[in-house]
């Protein structure tokens, strides 16, 4: 019986291996879903028959109570995380400060462009500048939360109109 049962089983693999090969991916996903599904189903319903369904509720209370300690350091790796699944997919990924975080060095700025950036009237003086400058800079510099963008234009800004200036 046990022969006849090991040989059944084998041809059963054979054509089962044989239409995995063959069928469609969706179809092989969706029957494998679908298999795993009615496998844990009816080992919870034989569990709960022989009454062996506890330690199923205790490990779900144990996995519950870890992932609720562990729910803080995985919200502070999240974007560490995030970029690990992004590289391991293929997905390349910029950010701002990759792509604008500074004008290139030879950017060009037209003197009108600069005094507007300043907050400035074409012909004034050098020390409106500087001040202008300044006054700007405390607010937008990176180092106090702005941005380097436009610390970086500011700063061109004064050195256009500094240099037209002398």
């Amino acid at each position: 019986m046990t022969r006849l049962l090991l040989i059944v089983f084998i041809i059963a693999l054979f054509f089962g291996v044989r239409w995995f090969q063959k069928a469609p991916p969706d179809k092989v996903a969706r029957y494998v879903r679908s298999l795993a599904i009615l496998l844990i189903a009816v080992a919870l319903i034989f569990l709960g028959v022989t009454g062996r369904l506890n330690w199923v509720f205790a490990a779900n209370g144990i996995a519950f109570a870890f992932l609720i300690r562990m729910l803080p350091v995985a919200l502070r790796l999240a974007p560490s995380l995030h970029r690990l699944w992004l590289m391991m997919r293929g997905v390349k990924q910029t950010t701002n400060q990759q792509t604008n975080s500074r004008p290139h060095a030879g950017a060009k700025m037209a003197l009108e462009e600069a005094y507007n950036i300043l907050g400035l009237a074409p012909g004034a003086t050098k020390q409106q500048v500087i001040s202008a400058h300044r006054k700007l800079i405390q607010k937008i510099h990176p180092d106090r939360g702005g941005n380097d963008y436009l610390a970086t234009k500011i700063n061109l800004a004064k050195k256009i109109i500094l240099n037209s200036l002398d």
